[in-house]
């Protein structure tokens, strides 16, 4: 059997495709204003290396903060246009005020409009051929599962709402079956025996191969995925896309070895990470209590017409190596909110004060907790720091949950920036499917990510 795939992207591509033909369209931008305009604010040339470069990092910077590069905005042409606005935008606010490193404003200001205009122009010309062109079905990767019939909807529900491009055509139940077993109406049904010939007619471009015991996948199908793995058939494991689509790892689908998925990054003993870690926390905590000081004025003001009581409240957390911490966070909840028991926050949750919904929407609610960074009980990024007693009841339910405590916990994190905060059993098992992720694959350049992240949270006000 000689199968011709389709062309397709990954997720790593399509990323990579657009950051560098959004920085190549800036460049293309530029020089059309160089070419047809009399515009001398910035010329292509040797000369401008450092100022060009600027401008560079700038788009790279706020094009991740405006999200500029999540897959699923950059499928929606209006969603993209109203990034590329914010994006551009801002990063022309930064460049003209850069001392030194921009150049010196033009004596004709209209050359500045003409900046900004070629810049959202020559952007928004090669998103809409993106989303025509690269994000159109002949570009879909075709998949086919391989799966027991108990896992099909949550691999469909998982894959289909993290990347648009992914097409799953359908699946092959891998164990063997009766008259009486269960079957799975939301995708279509191959059998066993029509493997290869469905790999060739449908185009198939990979397959997913979800069991949790391998041992259960028939003979038939078995042999075929060999064969086709000697053909060079691209053949993956579930745990392995969900980790590298969601960036969660998949703790529903591990076992006795575990083992296996927990190779946790080299980082968490690096002596110089932990070392540069600290530093960064010492300073973000001191610039962030500096600022809570300077904005005190106002946070009182708010407190006193729009959450009347005590501003601050103190709580019991669970730390690293789960030892008990005191938080201190500025009060967004009526006063005695729990005298009918602990209970999670949910949405719309009517013991939340007005003025405590907007604390919590821009995280000014999580300056006082700067102290607690500066004490080193925390980290500013790290896992969310969970109170007794819903750590002793998750833990009982989700398996490896206290995982989650091997490092400081923190202001913000892959979790935080991922997901709103836990009301459920449902969302605790996605909360640490995150944190273990970061835990797993902890660095430098995750964490800058996450501060990126952190920034679009504040900004488009998605705190909760």
């Amino acid at each position: 059997m000689r199968h011709k795939k389709g062309i397709h992207f990954e997720v790593s591509e399509r990323k990579v495709l657009l950051r560098s033909l959004d920085l190549l369209m800036v460049f293309l931008g530029l020089y059309a204003l160089n070419l047809f305009l009399d515009f001398d604010y910035i010329i292509l040339s040797k000369e401008n290396a450092v100022p060009l470069l600027l401008l560079f990092v700038y788009f790279t910077v706020f094009g991740t903060v405006f999200e500029l590069y999540d897959l699923q905005q950059a499928s929606k042409l209006d969603t993209t246009f109203r990034n590329i606005v914010l994006t551009t935008s801002t990063v022309v606010l930064f460049y003209l005020f850069t001392p030194f490193l921009s150049p010196v404003l033009p004596e004709q200001r209209i050359q500045i409009l003409f900046f900004y205009l070629s810049l959202i122009v020559s952007l928004l010309l090669w998103r809409i051929i993106y989303t025509q062109l690269i994000e159109s079905a002949r570009f879909y990767k075709r998949i086919l599962l391989v799966a027991e019939v108990s896992n099909v909807e949550s691999l469909i529900e998982a894959l289909g709402k993290k990347d648009p491009n992914h097409k799953i055509v359908g699946f092959i139940n891998s164990e063997e079956v009766d008259d009486d077993a269960i079957k799975f109406k939301g995708l279509k049904e191959f059998e066993a025996e029509e493997f290869l010939n469905v790999i060739e007619e449908e185009r198939i471009s990979e397959i997913i191969v979800a069991n949790i015991n391998a041992e259960s996948i028939i003979t038939e199908i078995y042999h075929d995925l060999i064969l086709l793995m000697e053909r060079g058939f691209k053949i993956r494991d579930y745990t392995q896309v969900y980790e590298e689509l969601l960036k969660r790892v998949p703790v529903q689908f591990v076992g006795k070895d575990f083992y296996k998925y927990f190779p946790f990054s080299r980082y968490t003993e690096n002596k110089l990470y932990i070392f540069f870690h600290r530093t960064f926390d010492i300073i973000s905590a001191v610039i962030g209590l500096t600022f809570g000081l300077l904005v005190s004025p106002l946070i009182l003001i708010g407190n006193l017409i729009g959450n009347r009581g005590p501003l601050f409240y103190t709580q019991e957390r669970v730390g690293r190596n789960g030892k008990k911490i005191k938080i201190v966070k500025l009060r967004t909840m009526v006063v005695n909110a729990e005298v009918d028991g602990i209970k999670w926050a949910t949405k719309g949750d009517k013991r939340i004060t007005a003025f405590g919904n907007f604390l919590r929407r821009t995280r000014l609610d999580e300056i006082p907790q700067f102290y607690n960074v500066l004490k080193g009980e925390m980290s500013v990024i790290g896992p969310r720091p969970e109170r007794p007693f819903f750590v002793n009841e998750l833990s009982r339910i989700i398996p490896f949950y206290e995982t989650r405590h091997v490092i400081k916990p923190g202001l913000t994190g892959w979790a935080q920036v991922n997901t709103r905060y836990g009301s459920s059993i449902d969302d605790s098992l996605t909360k640490l499917q995150y944190d273990l992720y970061y835990i797993k694959h902890r660095s430098v350049f995750l964490d800058f990510n996450i501060c990126l992240k952190t920034l679009s949270t504040i900004l488009y006000y998605r705190g909760q």
